[in-house]
């Protein structure tokens, strides 16, 4: 039967797309992430309307709790974590279908619970067979979970329902181990019945570098190597590791945010127009820039691993990394990477893309900023145009998202000066609707089984076909260099850019 409503006109954009009978499994909801992301989120799409009436959500954890507990925990972390503002009518809806299977991943028998609890959830609220299940688990649990889910039959489609698996990174951590588990999880679920979750991907802003691009006359004519000088793409922290030395220590700031996050704003922001506007062309894109990117000649003097120093962070003393709790004093974990990369094709050629990421720096922000070149003759001597810097468009991911465009304008006056001014655009400023979460977003789509947002297998390793070189390197030579807490990374960052007559933005 379709689900879709015979009274709507299809060109009316006022409805939203609203998710038909399914379910969602979450294998470990007792989790951070479960509980500050994903329960609000689906108490947040249930909020607006999004969720079908009978919508369920089953938990499964060690946790030895009744469904009782289990809504008592959703209840909570709803009030504490969610968007939209509390409403107990929709509460009240969305308890219903509420349930808790407790069980490790090797046990059988609560896999059979799960089932019957899948089946009875069916007849109670009709969610018609389809169910997601979300792995909030630590990576090395993917493939029992996965190869449970088929011991049990619950990954089956059948008499059109569907059945799809949603995975968080980390996807591996270097291509062999990406290769292993899209191997295990593909044995189990078809590619489009997977999902891997960026939650970056998920943020309006991100969306809108392909809307910025691709719906403006203004922007395309620029996006090559004639006017761009070259573009950074930074990931900044204000935190420490906090209580995540365990997961934390032997992956590092590249494994966590370049591979993924930042390779992917990068495909982004340098991909070629796509066919239409959906996953397949989008992929296609993606994966034609990821396979084009090089990586330079001297890893030495493109590359900066370093890890951050005891030093001030907002009016506090911070410890340094390997004064952290549970981190080896002799760790070369890098909680900072900067890299330099170029991508090999017409759009692109000798125009430098600059990574970076890190922990403990300034201010959390992440940000995309193409710098244009300086023109090519300037009429005004050299003193009128000391100030003037190069043009920018600069696209801010969080937190104020919008997009700022950075030119020279002449100083009021008598003398003819020209100095860099900001226009500024903000989503909070000229759009009423607030931005939601990424994670809604992302479980809603899911849900719809549109895949736009969600890195392909191959986009997964060809970010690590880049990365992997890096990282070999650095495991080769040095140690990470250090630098203060508070500060925006170490002097050899600056250094990178220096030798090419740049120097990093401050955001």
């Amino acid at each position: 039967m379709s689900s879709s409503n015979p009274l709507r006109d299809a060109q009316d954009r006022r409805l939203p797309r609203i998710a038909g009978p399914s379910g969602l499994v979450i294998f470990g909801v007792t989790g951070d992430l479960s509980r500050k992301k994903l329960m609000p989120a689906v108490y947040d799409l249930a909020n607006r309307g999004l969720l079908p009436p009978g919508f369920s959500l089953i938990g499964f954890a060690r946790r030895e709790w009744e469904d009782e507990d289990f809504a008592d925990e959703v209840y909570r972390a709803v009030k504490e974590h969610s968007r939209t503002p509390f409403r107990d009518e929709v509460w009240q809806q969305l308890s219903q279908g509420m349930r808790f299977v407790q069980g490790d991943f090797d046990d059988d028998e609560a896999f059979e619970t799960l089932k019957k609890t899948m089946q009875e959830l069916d007849a109670a609220q009709g969610t018609g067979s389809n169910f997601a299940f979300y792995l909030s688990v630590p990576p090395k649990f993917f493939p029992l979970v996965v190869q449970q889910l088929k011991k049990h039959n619950l990954a089956d489609q059948k008499d059109g329902a569907w059945r799809r698996a949603v995975i968080e990174k980390p996807f591996g951590h270097d291509l062999a181990s990406a290769k292993d588990l899209n191997e295990i999880v593909h044995e189990v679920f078809a590619p489009d019945q997977v999902f891997r979750i960026d939650h970056y991907l998920g943020k309006e802003t991100v969306q809108n570098i392909l809307a910025l691009r691709f719906a403006n006359t203004l922007f395309e004519p620029v996006w090559n190597r004639s006017y761009v000088d070259h573009v950074q793409i930074t990931m900044a922290e204000d935190i420490g590791i906090g209580g995540r030395a365990g997961y934390y220590d032997g992956i590092g700031a590249a494994r966590d945010v370049i591979q993924n996050h930042l390779l992917q704003l990068l495909a982004l922001t340098a991909m070629e127009e796509p066919a239409a506007f959906d996953a397949n062309a989008l992929a296609a894109e993606k994966t034609k820039v990821l396979g084009a990117v090089r990586l330079p000649k001297d890893l030495a003097k493109s590359t900066v691993r370093a890890q951050y120093a005891a030093g001030w962070q907002g009016g506090a003393k911070a410890v340094g990394y390997l004064e952290e709790e549970g981190i080896d004093p002799k760790s070369t974990t890098d909680t900072y990477a900067a890299v330099k990369l170029e991508i090999d094709n017409r759009r692109w050629a000798g125009v430098p893309f600059y990574l970076r990421t890190g922990k403990r720096l300034g201010r959390r922000v992440t940000e995309i900023a193409v710098v244009f070149q300086r023109a090519p003759h300037s009429p005004f001597d050299h003193t009128a145009t000391e100030e003037l810097g190069q043009n920018a468009l600069v696209i801010r991911v969080q937190p104020d998202e919008g997009v700022t465009l950075r030119f020279g304008s002449k100083v009021p006056g008598t003398s003819l000066e020209v100095r860099d001014v900001s226009m500024d655009f903000a989503y909070g400023e000229s759009f009423t609707e607030s931005s939601p979460e990424a994670y809604e977003r992302l479980i809603l789509d899911v849900l719809l089984g549109d895949a736009n947002l969600f890195p392909r297998t191959e986009e997964v390793e060809l970010s690590w076909k880049i990365l992997d070189p890096i990282e070999q390197f650095w495991a080769k030579h040095g140690k990470p260099a250090q630098y203060e807490s508070g500060t925006w990374g170490p002097v050899e960052a600056d250094d990178m850019l220096a030798r090419d007559g740049r120097s990093w933005r401050r955001p």
